[in-house]
């Protein structure tokens, strides 16, 4: 399976300054295995421990935090010894002895030698009372479900997914229906490890969607393991909601749809708790376009999205028969799906700023709009191939923006400062803007 996020991790390794690396991500996003697999094609050998219910390690790690006494420790328990230069050393669920979280500073400091990645929860850390985070002693890197181009190659369609990558948009054209078919078995599939695996081997979309529900269970039943018990009831009740929010034309997210008297000061820990773990993305309302978008965010307004469009599918009930009926998936549920999808693509794919737009009176709605640093972006989520945008017009007789983008199911197509951008290459957002 390939996950663009290997090419970092070789960056990683050669970056002059590395520090300890942290891999952050919901569960079940493939953590443990990216860790192993770069282990693998990038070293001659790799040390794994796993510090869940891991007594040993929780004594190594609860006294002296010596690098060099460490890893004599370490080399004992794996039975192996450990070359700087050519040893990977994987400390997965490290949050589980905040202690081994803790050595991450002294490694930096003292044995920066050593090459040192690891998987953490936050809200794991965050329940461990006096933990030393190693603020500015580490590296981080967020890993997603895979991406649509990381869904290509694992079932076996690399040569759509360089195509892509070329931006040969008149070639692209000739197999838009080929993309579009890939695409909606995307949207039921989702980039959950697990699900993708199932679909590659079996093409069976009511396994997969058991793997979907199976998922859903789990984290319900890590919100009991993990979080306070005081906020597992809103945990649920936030995460629940996210379909009908979705599914309003308007999906700014509205806490009375969860219980009449709803206020956002009840679930702002709820909500800050889902974030950090990776379960949704929160978009944030401004109502201007003026560079740094984060200084304009409104805080009160925003729009929540799942980590991953399979399991917002599933969660929705949107059955196999629904894919296996043409456009009936776009229909029903359609806009929903597609926001869903051009949100996880771009956090994927970018490290853009990500927010959407309302004018005050909320006549006026963009999307997304993003934050490259030099310019700001309007982009329009289209489900179909209709490319009528009043508000983005709208937006763009307001604020004139170097380039506005429009995705959709249509070709693409450039009109002076517009952009129709196919939604299955908005994840090409970035290199598109860089040939203007």
């Amino acid at each position: 399976m390939y996950r663009n996020a290997i090419e970092q991790l070789k960056l990683w390794k050669e970056s002059k300054n590395r520090k300890p690396l942290i891999i952050e991500g919901a569960r079940q996003v493939g953590k443990t295995w990216l860790m192993q697999e770069f282990g693998k094609v990038a070293f001659a050998n790799t040390v794994y421990i796993n510090f869940d219910s891991n007594p040993r390690m929780e004594r190594l790690f609860s006294s002296n935090l010596d690098p060099q006494k460490l890893i004599t420790g370490i080399e004992l328990y794996a039975e192996q010894k450990i070359s700087p230069s050519n040893t990977l050393l994987i400390f997965d669920e490290v949050q589980e002895v905040p202690k081994a979280l803790t050595s991450l500073k002294y490694f930096y400091e003292n044995a920066p030698e050593y090459q040192i990645i690891c998987a953490c929860s936050l809200p794991g850390v965050a329940l461990h009372q006096g933990t030393s985070f190693p603020v500015g002693k580490v590296d981080f890197l967020n890993l997603y479900p895979l991406s649509f181009k990381e869904f290509l190659c694992a079932i076996g369609q690399e040569r759509f997914a360089n195509l892509l990558d070329s931006l040969d948009f008149e070639m692209i054209s000739c197999f838009k229906d080929t993309y579009i078919d890939f695409l909606k078995n995307y949207y039921f599939t989702g980039g959950m490890p697990e699900a993708v695996k199932s679909f590659v081997e079996h093409r069976d979309f009511n396994e997969v969607r058991k793997i979907h529900n199976k998922i859903l269970k789990a984290y319900e039943q890590d919100f009991s393991k993990h979080a306070p018990n005081e906020i597992v009831p809103r945990l649920r009740a936030l995460c629940n909601s996210i379909p009908s929010q979705l599914a309003k034309e308007n999906k700014k997210f509205i806490y009375a749809l969860l219980r009449d008297g709803a206020r956002a000061k009840d679930y702002e820990i709820a909500l800050m708790w889902l974030c950090d773990c990776g379960l949704i993305h929160k978009v944030s309302r401004v109502n201007t376009a003026h560079l740094p978008l984060k200084a304009y965010e409104d805080l009160k307004a925003f729009k929540l999205f799942l980590l991953d469009v399979g399991l917002l599918g599933a969660m929705a009930g949107i059955s196999s028969k629904t894919l296996l009926d043409g456009n009936k998936l776009f229909i029903e549920f359609k806009c929903a799906l597609t926001e869903q999808f051009v949100c996880q693509e771009l956090k994927c794919n970018s490290d853009l700023a990500l927010y959407y737009y309302t004018n005050d009176r909320g006549s006026c709605e963009v999307d997304f709009v993003v934050d490259n640093g030099e310019t700001i972006v309007p982009i329009e989520v289209k489900a179909e191939v209709n490319l009528k945008a009043k508000s983005l017009k709208t937006y763009q007789e307001k604020f004139s923006p170097k380039v506005a983008i429009r995705t959709s199911m249509a070709d693409y197509k450039k009109e002076t400062n517009l952009i129709n951008l196919p939604l299955y290459a908005i994840d090409k957002l970035q290199k598109v803007l860089e040939q203007i």
